[in-house]
């Protein structure tokens, strides 16, 4: 997996650094031979981080164009760079994403710090397209709570929005979301929810009112209410959560059925993990509050039960399905209770298609 670098071999006037923390480095890798880390555990961390999923894509991607062949093909193996720079960039953006949703700080690091790395290469410093990495790398950092470091990404994110007015409603929101994490966990609330109202905002105008893009920011404001005691206003926000991402998986399970395709990757990791770290939220509050509210809870847990019935996990969809079902009991008006059995049957039968609809 590894071995150690002979200076030699290197080119006069060369040095190489590790790959996470830019230090000397002393081992490469022995599957690409082009990244280099200090020390055996940065380089396991890496592995396990993003790299593994990397590893051959940055062979050619490192390695330089020879300079004797003839033009032509210099232009198409430029060419063929820049198509696998993109593909890098989408596959550590979408990783170190998902290891956010899974509150996996840690390894989200090296995933975004990659993202970060490629961008420039393709765009150049300070271009608007080095912004998702900056707010990535921001938002792992308050998840370690490394505040200090958060601001400096932030900063350069805001400070590219600023200078580039064309920038996109969908990076605007991201920014408010994380610079509304950062004041929520150092505990300046009112400046959160400023921050997170915009983020909503900018959610909606890009995404639409019934997008799940929204309910990201809205489950943050939830946490800070109820922090604040604000009951009412927390569960209210929970409600419209979980109705939002109820909906969203209920159309995707229903057009499976209709169509009798399969459910095999009908949901992709990304949004599987952030729609079971919301909905999860969701009853964690609900849980937390005097009065009980049995009603939120079936839709919570059915939204759960539908995505890992999409997820391909029968036995947690089953699970879910069965507390969305006796909380669906416990308030008359739920209207929920013949759509939940339904999904239970397909559970229970490994996700059998058999059912005619979810309706």
């Amino acid at each position: 997996m590894s071995s150690t670098i002979n200076p030699l071999a290197n080119p006069k006037g060369t040095k190489k650094v590790c790959e996470l923390c830019q230090k000397p480095a002393h081992i490469q890798c022995t599957g690409c031979r082009v990244t280099f880390y200090c020390d055996a555990e940065h380089q396991q961390a890496d592995w396990a981080a993003i790299h593994q999923k990397v590893c051959q894509l940055l062979t050619p991607l490192r390695t330089p164009i020879p300079f004797h062949v003839l033009k032509a093909e210099r232009e198409h193996h430029r060419a063929q760079r820049l198509e696998r720079q993109e593909q890098l960039i989408e596959i550590s953006r979408a990783t170190a994403q998902r290891k956010l949703f899974e509150k996996n700080h840690w390894e989200a690091l090296p995933a975004a710090q990659l993202c970060l790395y490629s961008a420039t290469d393709v765009y150049g410093p300070g271009a608007v397209q080095l912004v998702p990495a900056y707010l990535l790398l921001a938002e792992a950092n308050i998840g370690l709570g490394r505040f200090s470091q958060a601001e400096e990404y932030l900063a350069q994110a805001e400070w590219i929005i600023m200078k580039t007015p064309e920038c996109s409603l969908g990076v605007r929101h991201q920014l408010h979301r994380n610079l509304g994490r950062l004041h929520a966990a150092t505990e300046n609330f009112e400046e959160a929810l400023f921050h997170l109202a915009n983020d909503v905002y900018y959610a909606s105008e890009e995404f639409g009112l019934d997008s799940t893009v929204a309910c990201g920011g809205y489950i943050l404001m939830a946490n800070i209410f109820f922090k604040q005691k604000k009951f009412d206003i927390a569960m209210s926000l929970c409600t419209e959560v979980a109705n939002t991402w109820h909906s969203h998986l209920y159309r995707i399970l229903d057009s499976h059925i209709q169509n009798y395709s399969s459910l095999h990757n009908a949901i992709d990791e990304a949004q599987q993990a952030e729609a079971d770290r919301t909905l999860q939220c969701v009853l964690e509050l609900e849980g937390q509050i005097p009065t009980r509210l049995p009603s939120l809870m079936a839709v919570a847990c059915h939204a759960l039960a539908m995505l890992w019935l999409l997820g391909d996990d029968f036995p947690k969809a089953t699970e879910f399905g069965r507390r969305a079902l006796t909380s669906s009991r416990l308030e008359p008006d739920c209207g929920l209770s013949e759509s939940i059995q339904r999904l239970l049957k397909m559970s229970e039968a490994g996700g059998g298609l058999q059912a005619t609809g979810m309706s």
